[in-house]
């Protein structure tokens, strides 16, 4: 189940009904936490004490298992879910956690790629809120505490993982790094995929205000890896590895020479990814000997990584095809295969900001595999991105309909379907239209992901493709529509 976008936040805790059910749970997480997801900075808390609070009443549980901390602006959740799914393939029990979700809020939370029990949603929601509620002193909680969703569901991930008795837990982190709420745990490896300019009305305006903020991740005496650097992102990534004494690896300056082979089997396509490897292996180098990887284990974990881990959404490949259903929802859209002539190949990919772009743009151009294919765009965007630069970035490399608009360097035919996803943050589809037509993209406007989907589908010959992008609210908001029956929408 999706979070409805029209449950605004209010002051926690609320009462909690002892006969809810998971869905009716997660509403009310949704309705009485404020939400980032849904509105943005004002749910955004920056500091550690609200978690600080929450960790003493859930009992510590990080300190249970070993912790890989993982912060970045891009790419970070590729790294943590490549790094679950070498940890698996070892032979441990790992647990991940990641955020957004998709499609279900348990994609959260998994261990050993499965989700967490919706039982155990239900539990700890209602054992936090009668905790505050009847007995607040008493049970170590303040009356007033007020956490946010995601400083709530970081505590309940960290619980569960204890419960489930992980060896290891690939943490993610939510925003930032120093304030954010994951970063009270003490990490066995720290690693810091990328620093580009996004979140900057929380982060800072600068590359090396926001270095500074995913620095602090870094712990004293724990070895740190750094994927990607600028000379000032890498001035700060050095200053903080001297001031807590921790060893520091930058992975574009390693040689690795399993790297060619390794990608060619890199279970995630995305032209992005080579990069995001290259962190993944120089991290595996960091880890304690007894939890390295085999030469074999660490090839078929790369080659499975979503199958291993559940990721979805990075240059994710599928094949639909569209069937009449009911008057009232006219069409459904049902998972098929390539041979099947009525199937069309979809591709989705949830990069949201203009250094995604840099690598998604070209990469679009390579889809159309036959002279006559056209490329149907499916396209929205959140309003703390840059939209200018991405649009700029779409039209110097696809070509507009009209071929007299066409760019240069341009290439397959472009059809845009603009539209917004189902959240407070989307920017409105009609500002995206009249910006993408000033640049010269002229599309259709749609009010829903499902509406733009479905004229795309359509409207695709049996050479096209259809890609389906912008935001990960954008990919959520499509895989939601062909994973769930329409009346349960």
């Amino acid at each position: 189940m999706k979070p409805s976008a029209e449950m605004p936040a209010g002051h926690y805790p609320a009462q909690f009904p002892v006969t809810m059910n998971y869905s009716e749970t997660l509403q009310y997480l949704y309705r009485s936490t404020p939400v980032f997801e849904h509105v943005g900075a004002s749910a955004y808390k920056p500091g550690l004490g609200n978690m600080l609070v929450l960790d003493a009443w859930c009992g510590h549980p990080h300190r249970q298992y070993k912790i890989i901390h993982v912060a970045g602006t891009n790419g970070k959740g590729s790294v943590s879910h490549s790094l679950a799914a070498i940890l698996q393939q070892k032979g441990l029990k790992v647990g991940l956690y990641t955020s957004p979700h998709l499609v279900d809020f348990a994609e959260r939370i998994r261990v050993n790629g499965q989700p967490i029990a919706h039982d155990y949603v239900i539990q700890f929601v209602e054992q936090y809120t009668e905790a505050a509620l009847a007995a607040p002193e008493a049970e170590g909680m303040e009356k007033h505490l007020a956490p946010s969703f995601f400083e709530l569901t970081t505590a309940m991930a960290f619980s569960y993982f204890a419960q489930q008795k992980v060896d290891v837990a690939v943490v993610e982190v939510g925003l930032g790094g120093r304030l954010d709420s994951t970063n009270i745990v003490s990490p066995m490896l720290s690693v810091i995929t990328n620093i580009s300019l996004d979140h900057t009305n929380l982060l800072g305006s600068t590359l090396r205000q926001i270095a500074a903020e995913k620095a602090g991740i870094v712990k004293r005496g724990v070895p740190a890896v750094v994927g990607e650097t600028t000379p000032e992102t890498k001035a700060v990534f050095l200053a903080k590895a001297h001031e807590e004494q921790a060893p520091i690896v930058f992975a574009e300056e390693q040689e690795l020479s399993d790297l060619e082979a390794l990608t060619a089997d890199f279970q995630l396509k995305g032209n992005y990814q080579s990069k995001n490897l290259r962190t993944i292996l120089c991290a595996v180098s960091q880890l304690p000997e007894q939890l390295q990887p085999s030469a074999a284990e660490l090839r078929q974990a790369l080659a499975h990584v979503c199958d291993l881990t559940g990721l979805q959404g990075r240059w994710q490949e599928l094949f639909l095809e569209q069937k009449e259903s009911t008057d009232k929802y006219p069409k459904i859209f049902i998972r098929s295969s390539s041979d099947n002539e009525a199937a069309r190949r979809v591709v989705c990919d949830t990069g949201h900001n203009a250094a995604a772009w840099e690598y998604l743009a070209p990469q679009l151009t390579t889809l159309a595999h036959h002279p006559s294919a056209r490329l149907h765009m499916v396209f929205g965007m959140v309003d703390d991105k840059d939209l200018t630069t991405v649009l700029r970035l779409i039209g110097q490399h696809l070509s507009p309909n009209d071929s007299s608009q066409k760019q240069s360097g341009a290439t397959a035919e472009t059809l845009f379907y603009w539209t917004q996803a189902a959240t407070h943050r989307a920017i409105a589809v009609e500002e995206l239209q009249r910006q993408a037509a000033a640049l010269g993209l002229q599309g259709e406007a749609y009010q829903s992901v499902r509406a733009a989907f479905s004229a795309a589908l359509a409207a695709a010959g049996p050479q096209d493709v259809i890609f389906v992008g912008g935001s990960s609210y954008v990919v959520a908001d499509f895989l939601t529509a062909i994973s769930t029956p329409p009346t349960q929408q």
